[in-house]
């Protein structure tokens, strides 16, 4: 990571949060909002307004001491590095993220700060150092981001199995009820009720059948309610885009915890299996058997992998290919409601019917697997 010990002097004028989440209470906060819409150089002023408002060390340094630059940009999220050299010539850095315009509609913000402080004394993702109107300050980490064909390299997937075993264990204080169908059943309402300008549109979307996916929803979460799957803290969007890597000390690191909850195991693990596919949604590329039960041995037993049982690999396989389906209706609702709030141009509408499409290719087999093993058992 990124020097960080003489950023954290922070502004003592700062406003704090109100927040009724205590674990935020003691970083800064400001008002300032920057436009996520802007050019890196028409932004660039703003974000060092923004940076010397928030920490004190950096409040009297001339404008040029600053270094703005794109980390990366998703389809949420805008990701910039910020660094500023010091009298003493030493360069620290920090990331600002900026979220997404109308992210608030899918993402709950108040549960990702309360759980942030949790995850980073576990050693996981970067230190919050500040938040503001529309995003947040964090430590600088130093390391690459993955692409896709890294998680089926086997040494990065036993080590990712490793790191997710260890999330899994965080606690963080408060409800421990899994999320994953409150979250799916109140995008479900909010999809189901759009209206487009775009007339194209409105009739694409006038094509889905809500009482066809309302069905899906309650067959698949029964029929998941039995397999009994263990509730911990999720990341719920483990795509390579958040996992970095730094190759030389041999660590990875989980980032950007905004869809994070007490979630099922087997949903956590199915959609990571899910991102295997890559930004071009290629989901012939999602691993087969043999990848997957090399993963799971080492998430059930990091340490000896070779120990785990034939029978806990099979049960965590069906368990796995189960809630994947509930993946692909997640994020297929998700992107109705981005299709209609966000201003970022990316087809969300041609994405639910990627996710959803691809949620009734799979449905019968991993249906008719999850129905043998609970006959069996």
């Amino acid at each position: 990571m990124g020097a960080t010990s003489n950023i954290c002097d922070y502004a003592t004028e700062a406003p704090r949060i109100t927040s009724s989440s205590s674990s935020i209470s003691d970083v800064p906060y400001s008002r300032l909002t920057v436009q996520t819409s802007l050019s890196l150089p028409e932004m660039t002023p703003r974000i060092i307004e923004l940076c010397k408002e928030l920490f004190k060390n950096w409040s009297k340094q001339d404008d040029s001491c600053f270094h703005v630059e794109t980390v990366s940009g998703g389809i949420t999220n805008l990701l910039l590095k910020v660094s500023v050299k010091a009298e003493s010539g030493d360069t620290e850095s920090v990331t600002v993220r900026l979220y997404g315009p109308n992210t608030d509609y899918v993402i709950n913000r108040e549960r990702e700060l309360h759980a942030i402080k949790y995850l980073s004394a576990a050693g996981f993702g970067a230190k919050l150092l500040a938040v503001f109107a529309n995003g947040m300050v964090q430590s600088f980490i130093n390391a690459r981001t993955l692409v896709p064909a890294d998680m089926r390299i086997p040494n990065l997937a036993a080590q990712i199995a490793k790191e997710l075993h260890r999330f899994h264990q965080v606690e963080i204080p408060g409800s421990k009820e899994p999320q994953l169908w409150n979250d799916i059943f109140k995008f479900y309402e909010k999809a189901s009720v759009l209206e487009f300008v775009d007339g194209e549109k409105q009739k694409k979307y006038r094509t889905i059948s809500f009482t066809e996916i309302h069905d899906e929803l309650v067959e698949l979460k029964e029929l998941t309610g039995r397999l009994n799957s263990p509730v911990v803290y999720a990341h719920n969007d483990l795509l390579c885009g958040n996992i970095m890597a730094n190759d030389e000390q041999g660590k990875l690191h989980f980032i950007d915890f905004e869809y994070g909850s007490y979630n099922y195991r087997g949903f956590d693990i199915g959609n990571h299996f899910n991102e295997y596919a890559g930004y071009d949604c290629d989901y012939s590329l999602y691993p087969g058997k043999d990848e997957q039960y090399h993963f799971f041995k080492h998430y059930l037993q990091p340490d000896k992998p070779h120990m785990v049982s034939v029978k806990d690999l099979e049960a965590l396989y069906v368990e796995t290919n189960a809630y994947m389906l509930a993946s692909h209706i997640f994020w297929a609702l998700w992107a109705l409601i981005q299709a209609k709030m966000s201003p970022i141009d990316f087809d969300y509408l041609e994405y639910f019917f990627l996710r959803y499409n691809e949620f009734k290719k799979q449905k019968g087999g991993c249906l008719s697997l999850a129905q043998s093993f609970l006959q069996g058992s």
